[in-house]
C-alpha cells in the first residue's frame, strides 16, 4: 500500500462521507461507494490485514510497523468520515424517508442503476462462469429485499448479532446492511440509538459490525484475489437485483398484523410511473432519478483526482 500525502487522506475521509449517507438508507450499500471510489480492493486488504499475528509484529519491530503493517492511517481516515456522515445525516434522511420517499428512492434507482454499468464493466471477460455468477447474485439480492421486515425483541444479543449481519451486507455493493437492519426489524431501533447518542446500544451494535467485518472480509479479500472476475459479476448481480427495492414507484397491497407486537406492516408493489401520470411530484421523481444516475460517474472522476 504506496505511503499516502494529506490530501489522499483528506480523499478517503471524503470518500466515508458518502459510505456513511448511503450506509444510512435501506437500499444502498456503502460497499457500492467504495467500489465506484477506487478504494473497495484497499479496504478488503486492509480489514484482512487486522489479525492476532499483529501483536507479534508489535512485540519484535514495535508499534509503528504494527500499525503500518494495518494501514490503520488509511482505516481511521475512512471510519472518520462514515462516522462524521451518519451522526450528521441520520436525522435528514429518516425525514427524507418519511416525508419524501418516492424522491428519495428514485434518486437512489438512478444511483445504483448507474452503479450496475461502472461495476459491470469491470469484468475483463466474461465467461460463462461470470455469467452465471451475475444471475445468482441478481436472484439472492431479489429474495433478500423481497422479504417482509420482522419484528424482534431488542436483547443485547439480538444488537449484537444485527450488528454482525449488516456489516457483512453493508461492504457488498449492491446488498444494503440497512435494509438487512429493516428486515430483521432493528432499523428503526438504530436509527433511534444513533439520534438520542444511546451510547450502550451504540456500542454493542458496533462491537457486532467489528467481529462480522474483520470475519467476512477474509472470504471477499481471498474471492478478489483468486477469482476477481467471478467475484465482480458476482457483485454486479448483488447491484441489479436490488434494484426492486429502490423502484420509487409503490402502491400499498396488503396490511399485515403482527400478532406478537400488534405492529402493522404494510406490503409494497412496484407500478409503472405512467400510474403516477397527474402526480406533481413526477417530474421531480425524474430529476431526482437522472441527479442520481449522473452522480455515480461525476464520483468516479472526483475519485480520481484525489
Amino acid at each position: 500500500m504506496a505511503n499516502k500525502t494529506l490530501k489522499d487522506y483528506a480523499g478517503i475521509t471524503l470518500r466515508g462521507l458518502a459510505m456513511g449517507a448511503a450506509d444510512v438508507v435501506p437500499g444502498v450499500s456503502g460497499g457500492t461507494i467504495a467500489f465506484i471510489t477506487g478504494i473497495y480492493e484497499e479496504l478488503l486488504a486492509t480489514l484482512s490485514s487486522i489479525r492476532p499475528s499483529l501483536l507479534y509484529v508489535w512485540k519484535d519491530d514495535g508499534l509503528k510497523a504494527a500499525w503500518n503493517k494495518a494501514n490503520l492511517n488509511f482505516l481511521i481516515a475512512l471510519i472518520l468520515g462514515i462516522g462524521i456522515s451518519v451522526f450528521s445525516l441520520a436525522h435528514l434522511l429518516d425525514w427524507l424517508l418519511i416525508n419524501e420517499p418516492v424522491l428519495l428512492w428514485s434518486f437512489f434507482f438512478g444511483l445504483v442503476l448507474a452503479s450496475v454499468f461502472f461495476v459491470g464493466r469491470q469484468v475483463s471477460k466474461w465467461t460463462a462462469g461470470a455469467v452465471i455468477s451475475l444471475m445468482i447474485g441478481a436472484t439472492v439480492a431479489w429474495f433478500i429485499t423481497s422479504l417482509p421486515p420482522m419484528k424482534n425483541e431488542a436483547t443485547n444479543l439480538f444488537i449484537f448479532l444485527c450488528g454482525m449481519v449488516a456489516i457483512c451486507a453493508m461492504i457488498l455493493p449492491g446488498i444494503s446492511g440497512s435494509f438487512i437492519l429493516l428486515i430483521l426489524g432493528a432499523y428503526e431501533m438504530i436509527i433511534k440509538a444513533v439520534k438520542e447518542f444511546d451510547v450502550t446500544k451504540i456500542l454493542i451494535f458496533g462491537a457486532g459490525c467489528v467481529v462480522g467485518i474483520l470475519s467476512f472480509s477474509h472470504l471477499l479479500n481471498w474471492m478478489f484475489k483468486k477469482h476477481k472476475n467471478i467475484t465482480i459479476a458476482l457483485l454486479t448481480g448483488f447491484l441489479l437485483g436490488s434494484l426492486q427495492k429502490l423502484w420509487p414507484w409503490q402502491i400499498k397491497l396488503q396490511l399485515l398484523h403482527v400478532k406478537s407486537t400488534g405492529d402493522e406492516v404494510h406490503l409494497m408493489g412496484n407500478v409503472l410511473p405512467q400510474d403516477f401520470i397527474g402526480d406533481p411530484q413526477l417530474m421531480m421523481t425524474i430529476i431526482c432519478f437522472v441527479i442520481g444516475f449522473g452522480i455515480i460517474f461525476a464520483l468516479e472522476r472526483i475519485a480520481k483526482s484525489l
